[in-house]
């Protein structure tokens, strides 16, 4: 059975007066393993990465891999200089991580033909498997089906998040069946396991993740009623999670628990007021 299937985190970076928090990183990643969770994406979108510098990326994988205990790690990149990109794939090689979660790059907007030569490269490069990462509302491009049909095809390009929001494009890599469909859009999350999906990298899944785990087993069961009762359950708080630009919710949320101080690097900003009382009392419910 491939790793990549269930719920998975793609972490926050917590700050501290400006500085990485690796301790209250590492206490994250731990409360997520008790909680069931299939494995970790660090350095994702959820992550600020553009933010952090090179050394502050590998000092925050580090401690992921440490505090996972065994639990896969997927290492996010983006970019859009082909041969830095190509040298950090090299780089993550001699890591001991599960696969590279990769995204088209951004703001160059490439052909169609550009973008399988931009992941059949890193691919080609890499000793991990690839998860593609398809999320054209950050990018300003979309990976279509044709293209992600040719990608399939490469013995190291094994999933997808999928934040396409195309649900025939969903649909049909599902039946294909040679790329893990991970969902990436967490208001998609119900209706991607429903279709067969495999699972879930979801930036909401920071908060009541048990419930999230719960769900994923209750529909990979088969027992649609519970894991619909449980997606009900969870929508008031999808909605608020998703209503300012992440990670900026998440991050209110899990400071409103105790599990870290309100930071985020500018120029994202934090949550309104408005909205962490409101995830305060979504939170502890």
């Amino acid at each position: 059975m491939s790793i990549f299937s269930g719920i998975w985190i793609p972490l926050i970076t917590p700050f501290q007066a400006g500085a990485v928090d690796h301790r209250a990183l590492a206490a994250l990643v731990e409360h997520y393993r008790e909680a069931g969770v299939a494995g970790f994406a660090a350095l994702g979108t959820t992550g600020e990465p553009a933010a952090l510098s090179g050394e502050e990326q590998d000092a925050v994988l580090a401690t992921v891999l440490r505090a996972a205990q065994g639990l896969p790690v997927i290492a996010g990149i983006t970019g859009n200089r082909a041969v830095a990109l190509r040298e950090r794939v090299l780089q993550l090689n001699d890591q001991d991580i599960a696969g590279v979660l990769v995204s088209a790059p951004y703001y160059i907007r490439p052909s169609q033909g550009g973008l399988i030569e931009h992941f059949t490269t890193l691919a080609d490069a890499s000793a991990k498997p690839i998860v593609l990462y398809d999320i054209p509302y950050r990018t300003g491009v979309r990976i279509e089906l044709e293209t992600l049909l040719t990608l399939a095809g490469h013995p190291r390009i094994q999933a997808i998040k999928d934040c396409s929001g195309v649900s025939e494009t969903t649909l049909a890599l599902i039946l294909d069946g040679r790329l893990k469909v991970m969902c990436g859009n967490d208001d998609a999350i119900f209706t991607t396991l429903c279709m067969g999906g495999a699972g879930a990298i979801a930036a909401t899944a920071h908060v009541r993740t048990d419930r999230f785990v719960a769900m994923y087993r209750a529909l990979a069961q088969g027992d649609l009623n519970t894991g619909r009762a449980i997606h009900h359950e969870l929508a008031p708080l999808l909605r608020a999670l998703t209503s300012e630009p992440n990670p900026a919710p998440v991050k209110a949320a899990l400071a409103g628990q105790g599990w870290l101080a309100n930071e985020l690097r500018s120029p994202m900003m934090p949550a309104s007021a408005g909205l962490a009382r409101q995830l305060a009392a979504l939170s502890a419910v």
